[in-house]
């Protein structure tokens, strides 16, 4: 997906004035094209495999199929991505178990959807890569046998292999504003409840964006996991001292002291 595609979304409330207030505030993102709308979770459903939506921005609380019963009901089936809105924060967990991009607390703010609609185009943009790879697979099976071994050797090459996977300039949202940081200045990733903590030159930048993700955009052999909720740039470490209790404490270049659990004491190897 490029910059100037229409994101086609769909949008489902059982409350008419809920979903008229979405919609408006939806008609202020040009790149939003709304292809349909349903006021209950069976006509979202049809709705969804009419129009096939790369977005729904879906209420959770409805009469008979209810938002997380929608999700359900597209299992197998080719699935755009879900913005879950509630007027109740405690849906949250429930919502990301259900394969949500986000989430959305009723009355909705214009800045939580600003944030929101960005996740989405970059999912999108992820989810078109994909799509390129799966093409590329066909491609590569109509080979010849000495075309196939000659692209084996360069995929072999760890020069490169990971050049274009992990690019060494990495774009983060932090708030209003994008920022860009080259992969070496980054020193530690933490997590704040629903936040990501970027720690790079002496500044954290605050991001939403969930571990996992965050971490399938760092390159591997540069960034360690050290903790359920901490990633560690590697050249960062400058001292590891072990804890009686089985833990150890990795001292980086700046002074910072960070914990290394136990669960991931197998990856101590990594800093000697």
């Amino acid at each position: 997906m490029t910059t100037d595609e229409k994101i086609k979304a769909l949008v489902v409330d059982d409350e008419p004035l809920a979903l008229r207030g979405l919609k408006l505030r939806l008609a202020a993102f040009p790149e939003i094209e709304i292809v349909g709308e349903a006021g209950n979770g069976r006509e979202a459903v049809k709705l969804i495999k009419q129009h096939n939506p790369d977005l729904v921005f879906l209420d959770i609380q409805m009469p008979g199929l209810d938002g997380f019963g929608v999700v359900r009901a597209l299992i197998g089936a080719p699935a755009p991505l879900f913005i879950f809105v509630t007027a109740y924060d405690k849906y949250a967990i429930d919502a990301f178990e259900a394969n949500a991009l986000d989430y959305l607390v009723k009355p909705v703010e214009e800045e939580r959807l600003k944030d929101a609609i960005h996740r989405a185009r970059e999912a999108l943009k992820s989810r078109a890569a994909a799509s390129r790879e799966s093409k590329l697979v066909e491609l590569l099976a109509s080979l010849s046998d000495d075309e196939r071994d000659r692209i084996k050797e360069l995929i072999n090459d760890p020069m490169w292999a990971e050049k274009d996977r992990y690019p060494e300039r990495l774009s983060f949202k932090d708030g209003s504003k994008v920022v860009v940081l080259g992969a070496d200045e980054i020193e530690w990733i933490d997590a704040a409840g629903d936040y990501m903590c970027i720690h790079a030159g002496g500044k954290t930048h605050i991001i939403r964006e969930t571990m996992k993700t965050l971490q399938q955009r760092l390159d591997p052999t540069r960034f360690q996991r050290i903790h359920r909720s901490a990633i560690v740039n590697v050249k960062k470490v400058k001292e590891l001292h072990p804890h009686s209790n089985g833990e150890y404490f990795l001292i980086l270049d700046n002074g910072a002291e960070l914990k290394l659990s136990r669960s991931y004491k197998d990856v101590v190897a990594r800093f000697l």
